[in-house]
């Protein structure tokens, strides 16, 4: 079987961690099985949906390396959610209701106070031709439950919380279907997972009861159903992700620098018996994916984390995977040198301009000797071989400095740093004539 998944994100807003963890679950999956993976955004809401998302879900998506082999939207296809209301309400699977929100909200209040769950009572499926008329006559439109079969348990083996088992009596028929023709989430998600074909279906366990009462649609439509599994939830230091948590919004991560890699590398794992690992490629992310090792317990998702994460990815990133970020003159040299000390790619901006200067340092006066030496060992010394080696030995012989007291005032006069990359390697970037300026500087000559 040819394995078909799909991301559908609503275009309301734009992406957090949660949206992404789940899209990237769903390419995982895909990419291990040689399948397709499909971009599908649910932009029936025609109030709240906006282009701007949908642009900066794609963006989104774009800069991840999340590629998608098919794109949807639920707005092109109203037609076939006709088609599919159309046959359940010829099979009597869907009825319409006029009650209105108010009144349903009594219902509810009712039910809830004499103990019992607020489940629809079906009052509808008692309407007469005359009630019809009437409601007809006071211009109410109705909205379409459908109508759920309470003669066989709901049942099936979730992929990450095992066996499922529902009562549909104990459920409500959901509405598909509201009194201005719009459509909810229910029915359009179930027929466009029959037409394309899709094959498992990866969500948060927010969807459980929703699968619960969608399986009865796959089978009232006479399609096969979809694999499902459910992820716990994931947390963030300020609560429940959601599109206003801007914090951590793609968008807001990809500003502070943090890495597509980095950011895969730690939803890939995240809530999983698996180690987070800081990989360069996605490969070892696809060849170990399985829903075997997920928990059920909810993950928190720690910024701090994915700093560190970010950090250890960047430290292995070959020059040709950051050439575009990095500042104009930087070459493989400069790069493999900075790189160690870099939490972000546009550090090395900083570490770049310390190299090329100009750079600014007030010497301690108990410095001035030692800086003044280093002037003239630094002008007879090669450097094209070693020189920090055969300066700080030079110095040391000279003066008795050793340790901190030898190395600290150089570091300082030459990149007005007290730490930062290997000296050794930084101060041939550096150059031999900018070096000797800036010991001159330092040393007040």
């Amino acid at each position: 079987m040819d394995v078909i998944t799909r991301f559908a994100p609503s275009p309301t807003g734009t992406l957090h961690v949660g949206n992404i963890r789940t899209a990237l679950h769903n390419w995982l999956w895909a990419k291990r099985h040689g399948g397709r993976f499909i971009l599908r955004l649910d932009d029936t809401d025609k109030e709240r949906s906006r282009e701007e998302y949908a642009d900066s879900i794609k963006a989104d998506l774009q800069w991840l390396g999340l590629d998608w082999d098919e794109e949807h939207r639920q707005s092109q296809r109203f037609h076939r959610y006709e088609e599919a209301l159309d046959r359940l309400r010829e099979a009597g699977r869907v009825y319409p209701c006029y009650e209105t929100a108010q009144e349903l909200d009594l219902k509810r209040k009712v039910q809830l106070s004499r103990g019992k769950p607020p489940v629809y009572d079906r009052a509808a499926l008692d309407l007469t031709d005359a009630d019809f008329v009437r409601y007809e006559n006071e211009g109410r439109q109705p909205h379409w439950r459908f109508k759920l079969d309470h003669s066989k348990a709901i049942e099936w083996h979730d992929g990450i919380r095992g066996p499922q088992h529902f009562d549909p009596a104990l459920l409500s028929d959901p509405v598909i279907r509201r009194e201005d023709g719009s459509w909810l989430y229910m029915l359009p998600s179930v027929v466009d997972d029959i037409d394309m074909g899709v094959t498992h279906v990866v969500r948060g366990e927010d969807h459980v009861t929703n699968t619960g009462l969608q399986l009865q649609m796959f089978e009232a439509l006479g399609a096969p159903v979809p694999a499902f599994a459910h992820e716990a939830l994931l947390v963030g230091s300020e609560g429940k992700l959601s599109k206003r948590l801007g914090s951590l919004g793609v968008e807001a991560m990809r500003e502070t620098g943090i890495e597509p890699m980095a950011l895969i590398a730690k939803l890939a794992r995240i809530g999983t018996s698996q180690p987070v690992e800081a990989v360069t490629t996605p490969q070892p992310l696809i060849a170990h994916f399985c829903f075997d090792t997920f928990g059920r317990a909810p993950a928190r998702f720690d910024m701090e984390e994915l700093e560190s994460l970010n950090a250890r990815i960047i430290h292995q990133l070959d020059f040709d995977q950051v050439a575009d970020g990095l500042p104009n003159g930087m070459d493989r040299a400069g790069w493999e040198v900075v790189r160690p000390n870099l939490h972000t790619v546009a550090e090395a901006a900083d570490w770049w301009h310390i190299v090329e200067g100009p750079v600014t340092v007030t010497a301690d006066p108990a410095d001035t000797d030692l800086l003044a030496a280093a002037v003239a060992v630094a002008d007879g010394t090669d450097w094209t071989d070693g020189p920090w080696q055969a300066l700080t030995s030079a110095l040391k012989a000279q003066t008795g400095r050793t340790g901190k007291a030898l190395f600290l005032p150089l570091r300082r006069a030459l990149t007005g740093r007290d730490s930062g990359p290997e000296m050794g390697a930084l101060v041939k970037l550096i150059g031999k004539e900018r070096s000797i300026q800036r010991l001159k500087a330092a040393a007040g000559l």
